[in-house]
């Protein structure tokens, strides 16, 4: 139990003392060599090391210190505010004011390091004076007499060598500091900078590591126990040897119970306290690995990799982890089911992202991150094959001359390429004569989207791409409407997307915020949706999704409401795709081999892609209003150009 008795109240009354009194009671030490370390200090107390600093005027300014930022872990957090991962460097670090640190720990601290703290100036000639002896009989650097000044200008600004010269510049450079800092200034950025052990940087990593709380719920047993690991961190740790820490927790305990800083009932209590640690947590896997890579390297690329391992950012992402959770064991399912019917070495893709914000809300890049963290959602670039198709036929909308009834004959064909003539065929192989649009995109016929292709214009295509964020490079070749081209999942899910909001688009995102740690904003993804396709014609190529759905080659895909899409499937079944969406939800799955090698003999994304679609939005959309698409006839129709 804690006293009432204030922490200024419980130091103990201070006795005037010289380093000369201290070193009479020193055993043997020569004359000669008395006198000297009695001289030295004798300046040291007389204040002589201010004298000195005019042999260390290449020293460090401390000045600086007044604007100091100590690098701090940067976290990352789910939508509903679920810790996912820390990224850091070598210090894994969360600074924390004064105040929000327990009064037990900042004792604890002060007596095993530095109980005259508030009564020096930076230095304090009584444990120089000591130290000095101690080092004289030694012939050597043997003991430091290191105040908490002295330990944290020593951190910041000086090697880690032990020398004579050195600890003289830790003296000099102390009595700087304290100039321009106050006492309590001092202590909060030692507390939140000294090394812990197990890669934590101050009180609050360490806190959170050893006992799994807050710095600030710190009781006194636990304070006792943290505050002896500063000498030797790893050597003393309660995760290495709890004989060890709690012997170091007794010494602690016995010196506070010294200086009068806690009463005989306080020390006894502190030692029974049963210590329930935490668990090491620098350097541990992430939670969501497709997730977090991803944010990292968004953060990475706004605000450099520096800032991103020391800058203590707070990121919100907008995932649900529960949410990706659900998408990861789906993709892990089918990935099995397709073992089954013979896809070995199968790999799944799937992103998921709400239209009305561009939103990410799953993001699975693989099979199983532990195995490979390469993200094939964002970073494999494969041929969409027919889910191409759409971004042709909606080019056409948006010149006003077609729309979903509009005649095409799929009939034989053939075009100049490059020195030989190209026959586009259907992968029936057969054709089938005059229909409208929309039955050539359900049914997915190859040579009336090559047509319509042609009749507006690849280049208008290739626009209507970029402009849906597809940036890998194409050719306006006749063969281009069939998806001969390397697109993302995530660029595939962000382009319907932008058709399912009916040409408003933001750009898609898996962060929704970031702070720094004192809670300023850096970065605010709040939607700012543009309006960047035409909507009637957005409308129109929902509406003739729909009827693939309904009567064409992705009927595998019905989850019993509305919704739009189309199945991919290209040459050789190499790459098969499902890309649907609902208004509320947009999704695209993707599976393939990453050798690129064929899956098997007529795997199509309608066959074997779809049902893996229509089992995640059917566990997606459990709780969601069932929701309809607005008619193409709510806009109005582009004037033909």
């Amino acid at each position: 139990m804690s006293s009432s008795r204030t922490f200024e109240d419980k130091q103990p009354q201070r006795r005037a003392s010289s380093g000369f009194e201290f070193l009479k009671g020193v055993g043997q030490v020569t004359g000669g060599t008395l006198l000297s370390i009695t001289m030295l200090a004798s300046s040291i107390v007389a204040g002589g090391l201010v004298g000195l600093a005019i042999s260390f005027r290449n020293l460090p300014d401390v000045r600086q210190l007044r604007n100091f930022f100590p690098s701090e872990t940067t976290y990352i957090y789910d939508v509903k505010g679920k810790l996912l991962t820390s990224i850091h460097g070598e210090a894994n670090r969360e600074v924390v004011p004064l105040d929000r640190i327990s009064p037990n720990l900042k004792r604890a601290v002060l007596a095993s390091e530095d109980d005259h703290f508030y009564d020096h100036h930076g230095i304090n000639p009584t444990s120089v004076g000591r130290a000095v002896v101690a080092n004289a009989a030694a012939g050597g650097v043997k003991e430091g007499g290191s105040t908490v000044t002295m330990q944290l200008v020593k951190n910041l600004f000086l090697s880690r060598k032990r020398a004579f010269t050195r600890k003289l510049a830790e003296g000099v450079l102390a009595i700087r500091l304290e100039q321009i800092l106050t006492k309590d200034q001092i202590l909060e950025m030692y507390l939140n900078q000294v090394y812990w052990g197990h890669n934590n940087y101050g009180v609050q990593t360490a806190a959170r590591s050893y006992f799994n709380k807050s710095s600030e719920y710190l009781s006194l047993g636990e304070s006792a126990m943290m505050a002896g690991l500063i000498q030797a961190p790893e050597e003393f740790s309660p995760f290495v040897s709890m004989k060890l820490a709690k012997q170091k927790q007794k010494e602690v305990l016995g010196r506070m119970l010294e200086l009068n800083w806690i009463n005989q009932s306080e020390y006894d209590n502190a030692l029974k306290q049963e210590i329930k640690l935490g668990r090491i947590k620098s350097f541990q896997g992430s939670a969501l690995p497709y997730i977090t890579n991803t944010v990292a390297q968004e953060l990475a690329k706004k605000f450099g990799r520096e800032t991103l391992l020391k800058g203590g950012m707070r990121v919100q992402t907008t995932v649900d982890a529960n949410f990706q959770i659900m998408a990861e064991e789906t993709v892990v399912k089918w990935h099995k089911s397709l073992l089954g019917q013979g896809l070995s070495k199968n790999q799944i893709a799937l992103v998921a992202i709400d239209p009305r914000t561009h939103f990410i809300k799953a993001l699975v890049g693989g099979v199983d991150p532990k195995i490979s963290e390469f993200n094939r959602a964002t970073q494999s670039q494969r041929q969409p094959g027919s889910s191409f198709k759409p971004f042709v036929y909606y080019a056409a909308f948006a010149t006003g001359k077609y729309g979903p009834d509009s005649t095409v004959v799929d009939s034989p064909v053939s075009y100049q390429d490059g020195n030989g003539r190209y026959f586009p065929r259907n992968y029936d192989g057969g054709f089938s004569g005059s229909m409208p649009i929309r039955t050539a995109l359900a049914q997915s016929r190859n040579i009336p989207v090559i047509k319509i292709g042609k009749a507006v214009g690849m280049n208008r295509v290739i626009e209507t791409c970029r402009t849906l964020g597809i940036m890998s490079p194409m050719e306006p070749v006749t063969s281009l409407p069939l998806g001969a081209i390397g697109v993302t999942p995530l660029e595939m899910a962000s382009a319907y997307a932008t058709f399912a909001n009916y040409g408003w688009q933001s750009p898609p995102t898996v962060i929704a915020r970031v702070t720094d740690s004192s809670g300023n904003v850096l970065l605010d993804n709040t939607p700012k949706p543009q309006l960047v396709l035409d909507p009637w014609a957005s409308a129109a190529i929902i509406d003739v999704m729909r009827s693939v759905v309904t009567s064409g080659t992705g009927k595998g895909a019905a989850i019993g409401r509305q919704s739009a899409g189309k199945t991919g499937t290209t040459s050789s079944e190499k790459d098969i795709w499902y890309v649907g969406t609902v208004p509320q939800l947009t999704t695209a799955v993707w599976v393939g081999r990453d050798d690129n090698r064929q899956l098997a003999s007529r795997a199509t994304g309608g066959g074997m892609v779809a049902p893996i679609w229509k089992d995640f939005m059917e566990k997606a959309l459990k709780n969601v209003p069932v929701e309809n698409f607005k008619s193409p006839s709510q806009f109005s129709r582009p004037k033909s150009q």
